[in-house]
This record gives C-alpha cells, structure tokens and sequence, in this order.
C-alpha cells in the first residue's frame, strides 16, 4: 500500500490507455451499430461469425504474417550488421550515427509518401531514374500492383525500423568485453567463430528485446501499408491493420471492424506470450 501513491499514476494511465480502450471495443464487437454510429442493441457473437465467414480474410491473414515475418528478419539481420559497424573506430563515426537516426526521427507518413510520389508511373523521379538508367524499358507502376506495393512497403517499413533496431543491438555490442575477445583471437578463433560462438550469444537479450518490439509495431503498422497500397482496388494487398481501416470509413462497418480489432489484439497477445516463453528476452536481467 506505501508503494501506491507513487505507482497510482501509472496504474491509472496503463487503465486508461490499455484496457479502457481494448474492454469498450469488446464490448462494441458484441453489439449491432448501424453506420452512423447508432448502437441498435446486442448482437452477440454475430459479428464474429460474420468476420470469420468473410473470403477476404485467409488471405489478410496471410499477407499479416508475411509482413511481419519480412520485415522484422530483415529489419534484425540488416541491423547486426550496421551495428557492428558502427561499433568500430573510424573517422566520422559521431556523425554517421546521428545520420542512422534519421529515419527514425523523420515522419514515416513523409517518408512513405516520398517513396509514394517518387514511384508514380507518370511523373515518379525514381521511375524515371530507372528509365534514364537502362534498367527500365518504360515507366512502371509500382504503387498500382499488389506484389511490387506490398514489396516496398516492406522496403520502408525495414528503413524506418533499422535506427531503432540498430541502437538496440549496439548498446548490446558496447557491454561485450573487449578482453574477452582480444583473448579468443590470442588463442586463434577466427573472426567469424568469435562473432557467433562469443558476440551473438551475449546479443540474445538486446536482439529478443529488439524483436519483441519490432513485432508489436510492425503488425500494429498502418500508415506505410495505407500509403504505398490504398489505391489498389480490392482486398488482395490488405493486411489486418488496412483491413480495419476499410471496414471503418469504407463500409462504416464499426462492429465488424471492432470484431477484427478484438482478434489482431488477440492475435498479439498470443504472439508475445509465446515469443517470451520461448526466449525469455529479460532472462539475463532476472540472473
């Protein structure tokens, strides 16, 4: 009871923000509300027997795991190895790492959208670029065809994600002991058998934190995905996040789009659960 006053507002802030939100849409999943937003009374489950039933969804929840899995490996591999980088000595270094954070810093609608603009068959500076180049016999429409959207989507959703990734593992690198490896060089180990036999182990808990985050963001992540693939008629680019959207200001369908947030909230939960039985990303911490 002493501890309270001081944990109080976090407690309030955590009710208010977590689960205040995540019970009223629950509760709006179980009832029948018209598209003006008029609650016309319970209808239990319905809503949910009519998520399930929808054709669309088998492949939403596809392209949702795709998305994930695409960008958070590639997110984690591509940061290994910038952060091992960037913990070497070289000139410029302050300055290459303050650069690393732009992406991170910049707004990721402002990014998007440059990547957006700059892809447009008709008047896209990267689309001519690989015209002028060679590479391209004519324009192409990247942002108007499901594969190559979704594929650059992922592209940016990976170079927004890397500063944060990045930091992550080498605040990880700066804790390995310089002495340790020195000594395993003396005894003759070779680069690649110090990096995975001595760095990678001491990098489990900044690369399972690091994960675990990039999970959460990436499968809550709308904006690259509304951007890069909102144009494209039909649900064959939609993942759960874009999925929502649609159903709210398309079909001002607010009960089923309440239904599919109640499962993706599910679905997360169940992804860290798992994820952090399996790897225990604190469990140097608690040792």
């Amino acid at each position: 009871m002493r501890a309270l006053p001081w944990i109080g507002p976090a407690l309030i802030l955590i009710v208010g923000v977590v689960f205040f939100p995540a019970g009223y849409m629950f509760f709006t999943s179980t009832r029948e509300v018209s598209q003006y937003g008029l609650d016309k009374g319970p209808a239990g489950f319905s809503n949910y027997a009519e998520l399930f039933a929808l054709p669309q969804l088998p492949g939403v929840l596809l392209r949702t795991a795709i998305w994930v899995v695409a960008v958070v490996g590639l997110t984690v591999l591509i940061s290994l190895v910038l952060a091992q980088f960037l913990n070497k000595q070289f000139p410029g270094r302050r300055i290459v790492r303050m650069f690393v954070i732009i992406p991170w810093a910049a707004s990721v609608v402002m990014t998007t959208t440059v990547f957006y603009y700059g892809l447009d068959p008709y008047y896209g500076i990267i689309n001519k670029m690989l015209v002028d180049m060679g590479l391209l016999e004519s324009t192409y429409g990247y942002t108007k065809n499901v594969v190559p959207a979704f594929t650059v989507a992922i592209i940016i959703a990976v170079f927004v994600s890397l500063p944060f990734t990045t930091y992550t593992i080498l605040s990880g690198l700066q804790t390995i002991s310089a002495e340790v490896i020195e000594a395993a060089r003396m005894d003759g180990a070779k680069p690649w058998t110090i990096y995975t036999s001595i760095v990678l182990p001491q990098l489990r808990g900044a690369i399972a934190v690091a994960v675990l985050i990039n999970i959460i963001n990436v499968f809550n992540s709308l904006p690259i995905l509304k951007i890069m693939t909102g144009s494209i008629p039909g649900y064959d680019a939609d993942t759960i996040m874009t999925l929502i959207f649609k159903l709210l200001q398309g079909s001002q369908r607010i009960d089923l789009a309440s239904a599919l947030s109640v499962v993706a909230f599910a679905i997360v939960i169940i992804i860290v659960a798992i994820y952090v039985k399996l790897v225990k990303p604190m469990q140097e911490v608690d040792e």
